[in-house]
């Protein structure tokens, strides 16, 4: 009997095994929330979209590819809003990403006690402004700035690129401070050892190390400024041309997608168009994640080599 009752305690689960498989069980099942969420998210945003050309005959080259937007008389040509959003974007990860670089650097690499006292919150306060209050400066201080030295209405897409300069540059510094960081001691003792100055240490060993993490900061920063919406509103000018300077009022994806979803009857072909902008966004958002994804996992193999 004793023998019996003592190979059933050993055959039944402890204590900590249940805890552990319940453990796994609520995981299993917090993970299968968010996949659900963002699966159910894909397909209502693409059955949406796709209505425009399935449902309603939008052709997807005109979409695509047409010059005009002009959605009362059935004229639906993203080309605008596309361009805008890649140019905007594109120019203010140019502006953002020199200066994150320089500010990681100075944290990390020449005064990390300055940086962490000084420079590290007030990065984190720009982090913790709201969009709203970007785009109330950027209408207040950047559109006439603009306005009084470059010419126009002040409103374009150079306004744009400086209100998301300013949004992006918290994302990227942090996000490049972390990759420098990353580098193994190793690296920055051999370099001085081999005789290298500090600054190339810096240059030619430390940010050559942590270039996939820096690659992937700004491809962030990038994604973040893609889908800006409030704030690039404010200071872009909302028109829906294609931009022909930087100084002349343009639009976005996601500036014309809010002036206009509120406007629209559910189920038109001028509601579902606007899904269809939103899918655009969704796919680079997509891409963008792939991207990431791609560099870090080559940065991996780097190191590990």
């Amino acid at each position: 009997m004793k023998n019996e009752q003592l190979a059933r305690e050993l055959m039944s689960p402890s204590k900590n095994s249940r805890l552990e498989r319940f453990g796994k069980v609520i995981t299993f099942l917090c993970l299968s929330l968010i996949v659900f969420i963002v699966a159910m998210i894909l397909i209502f945003v693409a059955q949406r979209g796709l209505s425009t050309f399935f449902v309603d005959g939008v052709s997807l080259a005109d979409f695509l590819f047409g010059s005009k937007w002009e959605p009362n008389s059935k004229i639906f040509g993203a080309l605008p809003m596309i361009s805008g959003s890649f140019i905007v974007t594109i120019l203010s990860a140019i502006v953002a990403t020199p200066i994150a670089i320089g500010a990681a650097v100075f944290m990390t690499e020449i005064s990390p006690k300055r940086g962490a006292k000084i420079l590290q919150p007030v990065i984190e306060l720009l982090v913790g402004i709201p969009s709203v209050v970007y785009g109330f400066i950027g209408l207040q201080v950047v559109v006439p700035f603009v306005r009084s030295i470059f010419g126009g209405t002040g409103f374009g897409i150079l306004s744009g690129v400086f209100v998301l300069f300013v949004m992006i540059l918290p994302t990227v510094t942090f996000m490049t401070v972390d990759s420098l960081r990353a580098v193994p001691r190793h690296y920055r003792e051999a370099s001085l050892a081999m005789g290298a100055t500090r600054w190339q240490t810096i240059w030619r060993v430390i940010l050559n190390a942590a270039k996939p993490g820096i690659f992937t900061a700004v491809i962030f920063g990038m994604a973040r400024a893609f889908g800006e919406a409030l704030a690039i509103q404010m200071v872009v000018g909302n028109s829906a041309v294609i931009p022909t300077s930087l100084t002349t009022p343009a639009a976005t994806l996601t500036s014309v997608l809010t002036m206009g979803i509120g406007n629209t009857v559910m189920g038109t072909v001028q509601n579902n168009v606007l899904w269809s902008l939103a899918l655009v966004l969704l796919l680079m958002s997509l891409i963008f994640n792939m991207i990431m994804k791609f560099i870090t996992r080559e940065g991996k193999k780097n190191y590990a080599r």
